[in-house]
């Protein structure tokens, strides 16, 4: 349809023909028939139809100008409508159209949305000082609301109110308020509302149920439950008439907002009311607790609607299965599935893909597979939301052929391959640390005409950042600006912290400057970035001004912001500094993080002041804080500069029992301290500890001193010892491989400490085919009293399956000629 039809009716000064008013001419038989047979005509899209129109309406003796509206209303295409407009506009001698027959093409338009033609037709009324009628106007804004054009339907309610000095139709105010709610304009609504209210005075209704309920939706998600429950009670009864839903919507407002005893109260309040919960109801009900992690209470309501006979749908036993599994019930999020299909309730794709994607989340591929397989058996059509999280998993393990038949296997699924399931191919890939992979894809994609956009930029922009290539990062921020795909705060942040990550602080620094000078905010994101460069190059007065300008621009600094302030000032040696700001942090009731607590406690070793390094060690513990590696090995450091080794031990065994791993600096830090201090020291400690809490560390390393062991080889088989002892003995074997490149090769105790562990993982007939040995007599002596040295710490006393190995192998025949005396003097 071409706007040029309309741009061809011109406002005419013609003299007026005395005639009867559009609006007061009878629709008889005979002008039905005129009416219908006009339309035949242009239906026919003869190249002749104008001439046949004149024919027509000259038999008939009846003006064009009288009867065009009554066409218009009737025709049922836009197109044929502006074509007989315009042909009746330029009828000779005949009154001009007026503005029943304006108003009754605005309508045909509006049916059809077509809104280039509209705002062409109100111009032209305005010319010729014509007004559309208000039912044409009510048209206009209920189409004008519901494709999503609020703007412009709020600018023609607010001319209705001018022009006729009235509202339009109830449904299109509904309308209108209904798309100021969804696009979150809200305060506009609510005084939209309120100027409805005002009007009422009883003649005709301009308010309804529905009116209310809208401006109640959009309260409620904005969290004002107060306001929207008061809306409520001031309306009842006044054009309000009690409904049940008007109470679900308060529920699902509570909910959403995580009050689950607002939530209830209201519930409670409905039964008292006298309404019986829905469906919808119980639903909102059971997924505020669900959320809340109150699933005994979400299972009471479960029951509750089957007492009463409501049948528990797919989507209320979905958001219960959802829920379970986020909270890591996963026994119990089984049970729920089969409690479901007891019901006779059939689970669906939703169902499905939510299986689908926590045994994803588990590395439980295989078990997905069969899920989407199970589900195609039942009739469903997985979608892309089944197939993703298997994508992911597979990218996740490095297979990325698998996962590239899973973005095909999304395309045979009627969706198009677009730009949501490349996005998530390339986001799994760098994910996974394939940046390479990720730019072959972003290559292939667009050949088949799918752009990325600002996001997928920003995850490539930063999987190349991690990689330390920058520039290809700059060549991406190019091609992007090449194709109009405009930067967010995201992808800024990403370059700023790329720039930093290069060691280029002041170019990071002239691009954040740049960003903002444009009038993008950077968002806490951003902000961050900047922070954390100025942090890292020791400019903290810098990074105290990006602080506060970050809170001047309405950012709150959250718990990463603090954490890169804090520890800044540790590696300056400021730590007054940092404690303030650790002050602060604790102050706007921040969430604790261990990366605080691991600077804080690096900035009191720093300073030797291991007392209160230890306190804030277990002030971490008190907020059910998990300390990581870090947090050990600084611990671990600075104990063992202070010369306080069996402290450093003792962290050393506790980091072991929490599971947590130990790195290469933290064997560095106690190999060190064992090996670089005295052994009259070492001893000195082992002797001052409480025999309750020795130390099995000191123990072996200052029995292997004493047995004639050097230094160094005391202090790694003391820690491949612990390692073992605690069921470590793939890292003990890790430390015992390091031990070999520096010239030690396996000796007797080490053999034995490994055996040991192998044995407590079950793996005692398997020791043989991954530990090799070539001991000899007196070692494999030397073997059996340190291996019943360990089994006094692992089994008080009890000969240990290791210990039966080694005895073992020194009776074995190859040994036969040891005296036996001497045997019963190691065994003892």
């Amino acid at each position: 349809m071409s706007s040029s039809i309309l741009s061809r009716i011109k406002p005419r000064n013609r003299p007026k023909v005395k005639t009867f008013s559009p609006t007061h001419f009878t629709f008889t038989p005979r002008i039905n028939t005129l009416v219908l047979n006009a339309i035949q005509i242009l239906k026919t899209h003869d190249p002749q139809w104008h001439h046949s129109l004149e024919s027509h309406f000259a038999e008939s003796d009846v003006l064009v100008s009288d009867v065009a509206h009554f066409v218009l209303d009737r025709i049922h295409q836009p197109e044929l409508g502006l074509e007989f407009f315009h042909w009746a506009s330029e009828r000779p001698f005949s009154c001009s159209l007026n503005e029943v027959a304006y108003s009754s093409l605005l309508k045909l338009l509006a049916r059809f949305r077509v809104f280039s033609e509209i705002e062409l037709v109100l111009e032209n009324m305005k010319v010729e000082n014509l007004k559309p009628n208000l039912e044409a106007f009510s048209a206009l804004i209920l189409a004008y609301a519901e494709s999503g054009l609020v703007d412009r339907a709020m600018v023609l309610f607010n001319v209705v109110r001018q022009m006729h000095g009235c509202f339009p139709s109830v449904v299109a105010s509904n309308s209108l308020l209904m798309g100021l709610v969804k696009n979150q304009k809200v305060e506009i609504a609510c005084k939209v509302y309120d100027e409805m209210l005002e009007s009422e005075d009883g003649s005709a209704t301009i308010v309804d149920n529905y009116s209310t309920s809208i401006v109640v939706k959009g309260l409620c998600n904005l969290g004002k439950l107060k306001e929207g429950r008061k809306l409520i009670e001031d309306r009842w009864g006044k054009g309000c008439v009690p409904h049940v839903v008007f109470y679900n919507m308060l529920i699902d407002g509570y909910c959403k907002k995580g009050d689950i005893k607002g939530a209830s109260r209201v519930f409670k309040h409905l039964k008292l009311k006298g309404f019986l919960p829905t469906l919808e109801t119980y639903g909102a009900m059971i997924n505020g607790f669900c959320k809340a992690g109150e699933f005994e209470a979400a299972d009471k309501l479960l029951t509750e609607m089957t007492e009463r006979g409501l049948n528990v749908n797919v989507q209320v036993y979905n958001i219960v299965i959802d829920a379970q599994y986020k909270h890591g019930l996963v026994a119990k999020a089984a049970e729920t599935v089969r409690r479901m299909a007891e019901m006779g309730c059939q689970p669906d794709i939703t169902t499905y893909n939510t299986l689908i994607n926590f045994s994803c989340k588990d590395g439980r591929i295989k078990e997905a597979d069969e899920l989407i397989e199970r589900a195609i058996q039942k009739g469903l059509v997985p979608n892309k939301f089944s197939y993703t999280p298997l994508m992911h998993a597979y990218c996740r393990q490095g297979n990325y052929v698998k996962a590239s038949n899973i973005l095909f296997k999304i395309a045979e699924t009627n969706e198009k391959l677009d730009l949501v399931s490349y996005g998530a191919f390339i986001h799994g890939v760098v994910v996974a640390g394939e940046i390479d992979v990720a730019l072959e894809v972003r290559e292939k994609m667009m050949e088949k005409g799918v752009f990325p956009d600002a996001e997928v930029y920003n995850v490539l922009m930063s999987g190349l950042c991690k990689k330390n290539r920058f520039p290809a990062a700059k060549l991406l921020l190019s091609e992007m600006l090449d194709h109009n795909v405009q930067p967010d705060a995201y992808v800024y942040a990403t370059l700023v912290d790329g720039f930093i990550r290069n060691d280029e602080l002041d170019e990071g620094k002239k691009l954040f400057e740049l960003v903002i000078g444009k009038g993008v905010d950077p968002g806490i994101v951003g902000y961050n970035a900047m922070i954390k460069g100025f942090c890292k190059f020791g400019k903290m007065t810098d990074a105290l001004s990006c602080f506060n300008r970050m809170k001047n621009a309405h950012h709150a600094p959250d718990e990463y912001t603090y954490s890169t302030v804090i520890d800044g000032y540790v590696k300056q040696h400021d730590l007054n500094s940092a404690l303030k700001m650790f002050g602060q942090m604790m102050k706007q009731k921040l969430k604790l993080n261990v990366v605080t607590y691991t600077s804080l406690i690096n900035g009191f070793c720093n300073k030797a002041d291991m007392g209160r390094a230890e306190k804030v060690f277990r002030g971490m513990q008190y907020f059910n804080l998990e300390p990581n590696f870090v947090t050990y090995t600084v611990l671990i450091g600075g104990f063992c500069k202070a010369g306080k080794h069996e402290k450093a031990a003792s962290f050393f065994e506790l980091m072991l029992m929490n599971n947590c791993l130990p790195n290469d600096v933290t064997f560095h830090y106690l190999i060190n301290g064992l090996t670089n201090n005295s052994t009259s020291s070492v001893l000195s400690e082992k002797n001052e500890s409480n025999k309750n809490d020795r130390s099995l560390i000191l123990d072996f390393f200052s029995m292997m001193i004493s047995d004639g062991w050097s230094h160094v080889i005391a202090a790694y088989d003391s820690l491949i010892i612990c390692l073992c002892k605690h069921g470590m003995v793939d890292t003990a074997q890790l430390l015992q491989t390091k031990m070999v490149s520096k010239g030690f090769l396996m000796d007797p105790i080490c053999f034995a400490a490994l055996l040991h562990g192998l044995c407590q993982r079950g793996k005692s007939n398997e020791w043989r085919n991954i530990i090799s040995y070539d001991l000899s007599k007196t070692e494999l002596q030397t073997a059996v009293k340190y291996s019943l040295t360990l089994d006094r710490y692992l089994y008080q006393g009890r000969l240990s399956e290791a210990s039966v190995i080694l005895q073992n192998l020194i009776e074995d025949s190859k040994y036969s000629d040891q005296p036996e005396e001497d045997l019963k003097v190691i065994v003892r």
